[in-house]
């Protein structure tokens, strides 16, 4: 690393309070195994024992016969394996995703539901834009809402031993929405992990954060748009949405900076920024104030770069991806009036079959980077940044052909 030594001490402290996140992740992770849901074992026989439970939590017998015939999907449990689209770099992604398109659809929608989203945000103090941004990239303001069978997508995940405690109660609050008349046993189609409606909930966040919008009595969540926004924007303030706060600001940064801090969960005053010297895009100076933000490096200290403050946390929620959920934010600052974003000129980044060998030289060298798949996550960013540090490079986390050949 080629900072100075008090440099190197910053960003100990930088990642101390990651690390502790961290622990405290994994072991809310790994704890309770005791009390998980049964799975696995004759799928019959399974389901026959969910029904019971069904039965037993007040699920009608019309509603617990929707369960008969279902059969695992193994296209489900592909998609739960792989998720191939978060292998390509931020801006091809996001370039993608935040078009033409979705850009004049997301105005249109904020000028036609102008009244329903000053509701949303009076209510909960979400602004219009961040509702808007998260619709249209989830199912193109509901044109794309997805085509599997909930419950049979549901049941393949519960049945399978992988994350059964999360899936098993989504399978019988998904009953439960037909049992209030929420749903017709023929609108439970959606995702593959059994999301639903216009914003893609999971059955029990459908329950717990329905708004009826339009006074009808219940909740529609796949064709009432009142519904929806204001579902949504509940949904996101119980995730921790901070009204009045900015989410995410377009940057400038200086040739050289302590690296080590940037990072999704790294959070410093805006002030401490500042004195490292960087910028608002425009070139302006930032406001020297102590608003926590944290330095976004998507593809490194040469490519774009964000500030992202608290209310970014809400999408870390939402999606665990980020290059998904930077997207969303920076979509929702373009219908708020942010210019595109500037590419810079970023050093040229892995394609997946290079970012697994990086994986498995990182793996070799003692860092936990999780599934070999070749997606630039988390626990690859960080075991980059910490290999980058050890070898005197600029720890950006971003990975590249010099630091493969290198971990050689």
């Amino acid at each position: 690393m080629r900072h100075h030594r008090h440099r190197r001490s910053r960003y100990a402290a930088c990642c101390h309070a990651w690390l502790l996140l961290l622990g405290g992740l994994l072991a809310g992770l790994l704890g309770g195994g005791a009390c998980a849901a049964p799975c696995g074992g004759d799928f019959d026989t399974w389901r026959a024992e969910l029904a019971a439970q069904a039965r037993a939590e007040g699920i009608s017998d019309g509603a617990v016969s929707l369960l008969e015939d279902l059969e695992p999907d193994p296209r489900v449990l592909a998609r739960d394996r792989s998720q191939s689209v978060f292998t390509q770099d931020w801006l091809t992604f996001s370039s993608r995703m935040v078009n033409a398109y979705r850009l004049t659809q997301g105005g249109r929608r904020l000028q036609e539901q102008a009244e329903v989203f000053a509701r949303a945000e009076h209510d909960f103090g979400v602004p219009a834009p961040v509702i808007a941004a998260l619709w249209g990239l989830e199912t193109d303001y509901g044109a794309v809402q997805g085509d599997f069978d909930t419950l049979r997508a549901l049941a393949t995940l519960a049945h399978d031993c992988r994350r059964p405690g999360q899936f098993r109660p989504q399978l019988i609050d998904a009953l439960r929405l037909v049992d209030l008349g929420w749903l017709a046993p023929a609108e439970l189609r959606g995702a593959w992990a059994g999301e639903l409606g216009q914003v893609q909930l999971l059955p029990s966040d459908y329950l717990t954060y329905g708004v009826d919008g339009d006074g009808d009595g219940e909740v529609h969540l796949k064709t009432d748009t009142a519904d929806v926004i204001l579902t949504a924007a509940r949904y996101i303030r119980h995730l921790g949405w901070r009204p009045g706060e900015p989410w995410l600001d377009e940057v400038r940064v200086p040739a050289d900076l302590p690296w080590g801090c940037a990072g999704a969960y790294q959070h410093l005053p805006r002030a401490q920024w500042a004195a490292w010297g960087v910028q608002a895009i425009d070139g302006s100076p930032l406001p020297a104030d102590g608003l926590p933000a944290a330095l976004l490096l998507p593809m490194g200290r040469k490519g774009p770069a964000f500030l992202a403050y608290q209310n970014f946390d809400v999408y870390l929620s939402w999606n665990q991806s980020l290059v998904y959920t930077l997207t969303a934010a920076y979509f929702a600052t373009r219908l708020a009036g942010a210019p595109q974003v500037t590419a810079g000129s970023p050093e040229p980044g892995l394609d997946a079959d290079q970012m697994k060998l990086l994986q498995q030289r990182l793996q070799a060298r003692g860092h936990d980077v999780g599934n070999i798949d070749g997606v630039l996550g988390a626990g690859t960013r960080a075991a980059v940044r910490a290999e980058q540090q050890r070898l005197g490079l600029p720890a950006d986390a971003w990975p590249t052909l010099d630091l493969l050949s290198r971990l050689q």
